[in-house]
């Protein structure tokens, strides 16, 4: 998407790799919508820890970093024989698997790298690692983009739209998920308004899909997490969508950011529409039940303090609970398929008991 910075506009993707330096850059999303910033990972164990840190974050935003990671990791071998670089790749792997356990992308992406390499010597696999981790970084925008244009019609001229979190172009490589449909819907034409929940501890919907919107130019009001339910009650929500981290294709669940359980459970209760937008690598084919999904648990900091901007631009942190007490940070929940009007697919919208019967075609 475009960013307008000092009267420019120039168009960019969260992540990309710098092939020349076996760098990975990124726009530092910690740093949105105060100061807009790229930074560069100089190894794999940076490209993690920009992970973890969420530096980068969204599903298809760190799968796609994470291929990108594998890739440089792979690149950094200097030991000699296959059998050594497999071991190497092994390591690598496994460190940007547990970078965030919750979302299924970085695992999808870096499984289906593995399964393509087939080249003679460590040079070929290294070169076709890199080619790889840009083919899925390409098939993110697309899907994302084609995603929007399956989303388009659900947005109504005059609507009123709630998001949850941020399931933008910030979340994947670009367009977005849950924001797709209200870019291709403002291309086309039509006026709607759209209500950013705030969504704590780390207010992603206020921070950064408000930043995007803001940029975007579409019309748009930050809601405390907690308004939600009154607005629905007086009649103005008509349709809420948001994005997913791993959505189980045996059952249907979803695994979002913490509140999206809260906001579908209120959506059915007021006869909201409530869609989930998702690229295929989100898709999970082999966990049985949502139970299994792990379940993220963050630093209770993130509930305990905030990060803001002072009078004077200065970015500072500050103390926001009562001194001496401690926090649940979990950074997850999960929604159960009863409760989801819609899945939106690249390849049409699905109930999300059909996901299974039509695996042949996502998977």
């Amino acid at each position: 998407m475009k960013v307008t910075l000092h009267g420019t506009s120039r168009h960019y993707r969260t992540v990309w790799c710098d092939k020349a330096r076996n760098r990975i850059r990124l726009i530092e999303q910690r740093l949105l919508p105060h100061q807009f910033k790229i930074v560069s990972t100089a190894d794999y164990r940076e490209t993690a820890s920009a992970i973890t840190d969420m530096v980068v974050r969204g599903a298809g935003a760190i799968g796609a970093t994470a291929a990108y990671g594998l890739a440089q990791g792979m690149r950094a071998f200097r030991g000699r024989g296959l059998k050594a670089f497999e071991r190497h790749t092994a390591k690598v792997y496994d460190t940007l698997a547990k970078a965030r356990p919750t979302a299924v992308d970085p695992v999808n992406a870096m499984r289906s790298m593995l399964a393509q390499l087939n080249g003679p010597t460590v040079a070929d696999r290294q070169a076709q690692a890199v080619a790889l981790a840009g083919q899925f970084a390409d098939d993110d925008a697309t899907h994302c983009q084609a995603l929007g244009q399956v989303g388009e019609p659900l947005i109504h001229d005059g609507a009123h739209v709630l998001t949850h979190c941020n399931a933008g172009w910030l979340a994947f490589v670009d367009y977005g998920s849950a924001t797709a449909p209200l870019y291709a819907a403002q291309a086309n034409g039509k006026s709607f308004h759209v209500f950013c929940d705030e969504t704590r501890p780390r207010s992603q919907g206020a921070v950064l899909t408000a930043w995007e919107l803001a940029q975007q130019g579409i019309a748009h009001d930050i809601i405390a997490d907690n308004a939600a339910g009154h607005l629905m009650q007086r009649g103005e929500i008509d349709l809420v969508i948001v994005g997913s981290d791993r959505t189980l294709g045996r059952t249907g669940e979803v695994a979002n950011k913490i509140g999206t359980y809260t906001k579908a459970v209120l959506a059915k209760r007021h006869g909201i529409p409530f869609y989930v937008a998702i690229p295929l690598s989100t898709i999970d084919w082999e966990l049985e039940s949502g139970q299994a999904i792990p379940i993220e648990e963050r630093d209770e900091e993130e509930v305990l303090s905030a990060w803001g901007v002072t009078p004077r631009g200065r970015r500072q942190q500050v103390r926001i609970a009562n001194p001496g007490s401690s926090a649940r940070n979990p950074a997850f929940d999960v929604t159960p398929p009863e409760l989801i009007t819609g899945i939106i697919t690249p390849l049409g919208i699905f109930k999300p008991h059909q996901l299974w019967k039509h695996r042949a075609k996502l998977g």
